[in-house]
């Protein structure tokens, strides 16, 4: 990739980043983590499900979950083939179901129940790694301590030119690196929209994205 763009500003340079992420803020004012939930537990066990799963079907599921399962207790407490069921249009359910009773059973060991408010303490739980602790902290406790970097996140830092690592931790590192802290949160929820709706996996729409000038990889 150029390291100089048609925009005549630099891949990584803060014109760079301020530009995309102002961009960002106008398509998508509205953006937001897109799992439903009213309570951090809520977003513990949604986050879990969204695994290799749509946020519109874990939606659909959790709207009937969340009213059967009200604790942490309920959770690690349920009958391992019963919550299979109860979660298994979210895929994978049997891995699911038992990584929500055993991470719900840490929460009582460990936390009283409660989802836990900080990095050190949400990664210590069985499957939960930084970026749903991310999502967690950002979303339930409105703690910003890292960028969240899903499979869109990953996808577009490469095609903007941030980050060419493979591994989730060292793009997310790059990312603090560049974006501004006080946009994490709002940029990663913004760039997960744009990947959805422009910049997807097979084939971006770039020459309707109003990113191309400030992006190497519309400009290849």
């Amino acid at each position: 990739m150029s390291s100089s763009l048609s925009s005549g500003v630099q891949v990584g340079s803060g014109e760079q980043v301020q530009a995309i992420i102002d961009e960002l803020y106008r398509l998508y004012p509205q953006a937001r983590y897109d799992l439903d939930f009213t309570t951090p537990l809520e977003l513990f066990v949604a986050t879990q499900l969204a695994a290799q799963c749509t946020d519109e079907r874990v939606n659909a599921v959790t709207k009937t979950l969340f009213q059967k399962y009200r604790s942490a207790a309920d959770y690690a407490g349920a009958n391992q083939e019963e919550l299979e069921q109860d979660v298994k249009q979210t895929g994978f359910y049997r891995k699911k179901a038992n990584q929500l009773r055993v991470s719900c059973q840490y929460l009582l060991d460990h936390y009283g129940g409660e989802v836990p408010g900080t990095m050190a303490e949400l990664v210590r739980i069985p499957g939960i790694a930084r970026k749903t602790a991310n999502v967690i902290l950002g979303n339930a406790f409105g703690v910003v301590d890292g960028f969240i970097v899903d499979t869109h996140v990953d996808r577009l830092s490469k095609r903007f030119g941030w980050s060419n690592q493979n591994d989730i931790v060292k793009i997310e590192r790059d990312l603090m690196a560049l974006v501004p802290r006080e946009h994490w949160l709002e940029a990663a929820h913004r760039i997960i929209y744009h990947g959805r709706a422009v910049c997807n996996a097979r084939k971006p729409l770039c020459a309707q994205c109003t990113l191309a000038s400030y992006c190497p990889s519309a400009n290849m």
